[in-house]
């Protein structure tokens, strides 16, 4: 038989035996831009259009949600894609502060399948899959915050949780994730990267994020270090107003730049400059890292030598549109051509896409921007785009979802690093660890009995999932424990009965809540649309009151900043979650009752309260 025959022959008899082949699906591999990847990428550029390349210079959001084709949802998104030549979108869900309206698996790539179908040339899809796909959808595997990660400080646990991120964001035709956070979370009342952030040391973070880049990149997925040049060191939710990097230059190579580096040396794909200002990197107060030639072309290309994406943070933020004194189509507009002009590659989420898109092609029609300009970024956009297959195949097999997600050994994993991650911080001999099925103790009124085990749930709203799976699980111990759910709105009217309750009790949980949140607002001071991680006055106050009747008896245990404590320095047992995931909550009471070793470390310090490597090491009781 001819060579060549055989060879077609063996590629059919393949193709046949392999469903995905056959129908042109991807097939995620390690990431690696070939030969036939990069002359794809300069053919394509070649055949674009001025208003084509302009176009895969945006990135728009798509809500993964099930949308009828001709549903006004939809036809937008099919607009954008045709008249915007749209290169990419960011697949997120609704939110209403403060609910956060999960999707399911199948219906998100179902979305993405059909937006490529749309598109002329592949769309890349990314996702703020921080914690994994569970950010944003219902029935995949549940990872923690990365400040979890680092209590636990092992590198193969990250890239492990890096290759499953991939693994589950591929089979949805997501392609790349918005993480790595390489910030090193150096201010206590940062409110908004927080335990997002690995921890406080720059070493410890620039090795736990050079294992994430590996192990997302083996499985297929591109990855982004953010927020350049470092969001760490700072109060202020840059989703709300402009923040400031106070340090000098010495100080930000020392701590900042430290896990940049080694995201570039590690390979990254991508880098997001954040919307801050950094007066040491930047002397022009007009500017911000976003819009600044010094950082963007000079320190990130120039300096460090980065070759890959650079991206902006979303541009509807509210520290970039507060730059721009005229809202809507000139504002968008302007702001995208200094992005450009900066040397960012891709414009993020612009607060009005038709009036960034007309600026920046009026910017590149009348010479403010140079069409090579437009073309070097167009080119890194293609060469990512190749770099994952997609000038091979588009769209995902739909059939291969239920094998792919929440496997369960992906599952297992992540109750492990759950589990691992749990870090007490202080006892004091007294309390730990619970025993099952506490008994009931009377209240003193003639007969009526409260339970001797109470839990007492501090969170921003009651409404919301915090401390549903913390309940479930307490009950399956201890059936007569009384859970009191409480937040800002009804503190205060709660309190009666949280005294009465804690008085009567043998032993207390206070679980608080307190996760960073982009965009959320409170009054503290006077002062309106700030963003902070502490406690509201109300809760603070009923807090205090527990503390100061039965800390003795009492644990906290904080499902997000571990910072809290710095505030209640008369607390005797502290235990630190880093994280209001179910697999965490679980974790929790599995420690809180001796059936798990307590094994984690502080990746932080606690202001007058705990040092960073601080933790209790407990084994497990025998049972």
């Amino acid at each position: 038989m001819d060579k060549n025959w055989f060879l077609v022959l063996c590629l059919l008899l393949l193709a046949i035996s392999n469903p995905a082949i056959a129908d042109g699906l991807q097939q995620p591999i390690p990431i690696r831009l070939d030969n036939n990847g990069e002359r794809w990428a300069q053919k394509t550029l070649k055949k674009l259009t001025l208003e084509e390349k302009i176009g895969q210079m945006f990135m728009v959001r798509a809500l993964a949600e099930f949308v009828n084709i001709g549903s006004p949802e939809y036809l937008k998104l099919q607009e954008q894609i045709k008249r915007y030549h749209i290169g990419s979108f960011l697949v997120t869900v609704p939110y209403e502060a403060p609910f956060l309206y999960k999707s399911e698996p199948y219906e998100a790539a179902m979305l993405v399948n059909q937006l490529q179908h749309e598109s002329k040339i592949p769309l890349i899809v990314a996702a703020d899959f921080e914690r994994g796909l569970f950010m944003r959808l219902n029935g995949v595997t549940e990872f923690p915050h990365a400040m979890a990660f680092g209590a636990i400080n092992k590198t193969e646990f990250v890239e492990q949780f890096g290759n499953v991120v991939a693994q589950e964001s591929r089979a949805l035709g997501v392609q790349w994730n918005f993480f790595p956070v390489a910030d090193v979370n150096s201010n206590p009342a940062n409110p908004i990267i927080n335990v997002r952030a690995f921890g406080e040391d720059p070493q410890q973070v620039a090795s736990l994020v050079k294992a994430y880049i590996e192990g997302a990149r083996k499985g297929g997925m591109l990855t982004t270090a953010k927020h350049f040049p470092g969001h760490g060191d700072t109060s202020t939710d840059s989703h709300l107003a402009l923040a400031a990097i106070n340090q000098t230059r010495e100080e930000i190579e020392r701590i900042d730049l430290v896990p940049f580096r080694n995201a570039i040396a590690s390979g990254v794909d991508a880098i997001m400059v954040a919307h801050i200002t950094v007066p040491a990197l930047e002397p022009n107060a007009g500017k911000i890292a976003t819009t600044s030639q010094e950082i963007v072309t000079g320190l990130v290309r120039h300096t460090l030598g980065f070759k890959g994406l650079v991206v902006t943070d979303a541009m509807e933020m509210g520290a970039l549109t507060r730059l721009y004194p005229q809202p809507g189509p000139v504002a968008a507009a302007e702001a995208a051509v200094d992005a450009v002009k900066a040397g960012n590659d891709m414009v993020v989420l612009p607060s009005d896409l038709d009036g960034a898109y007309n600026g920046l092609l009026n910017a590149v029609r009348s010479g403010t921007i140079q069409e090579n300009r437009i073309d070097e970024s167009v080119l890194r956009i293609l060469r990512a785009k190749a770099s994952v297959g997609l000038n091979k195949t588009r769209t995902v097999d739909m059939n291969a979802i239920s094998s792919l997600i929440a496997r369960p050994a992906s599952l297992a994993f992540a109750q492990q690093i759950a589990n691992s991650a749990i870090t007490l911080v202080r006892e004091n001999g007294q309390v730990l660890p619970f025993r099952n099925r506490q008994l009931a103790v009377p209240t003193g009124n003639g007969g009526s009995q409260r339970s001797s085990l109470v839990c007492l749930i501090l969170t921003d709203d009651v409404r919301i999932e915090n401390g549903r799976q913390l309940e479930r699980e307490l009950r399956l111990r201890v059936p007569d424990v009384q859970v009191i759910y409480v937040d800002p709105r009804i503190a205060a009217a709660s309190a009666e009965e949280v005294r009465s309750a804690v008085a009567a009790a043998e032993k207390v949980i206070v679980a608080v809540y307190m996760i960073p949140t982009a965009g959320k607002t409170v009054k503290m001071e006077e002062m309106t649309g700030i963003n902070s991680i502490d406690l509201a006055p109300t809760v603070t106050t009923l807090f205090q009151s527990v503390l100061e009747s039965g800390r003795n008896k009492t644990v906290v245990a904080t499902f997000g900043s571990p910072y809290i404590a710095s505030s209640f320095p008369q607390i005797e047992n502290y235990l630190c979650a880093y994280s209001n995931v179910p697999t965490i909550e679980t974790a929790v009471i599995r420690a809180l009752f001796g059936e798990i070793s307590i094994q984690g470390h502080l990746p932080v310090t606690i202001p007058g309260f705990a040092q960073r490597g601080d933790g209790i090491q407990k084994p497990a009781l025998a049972h």
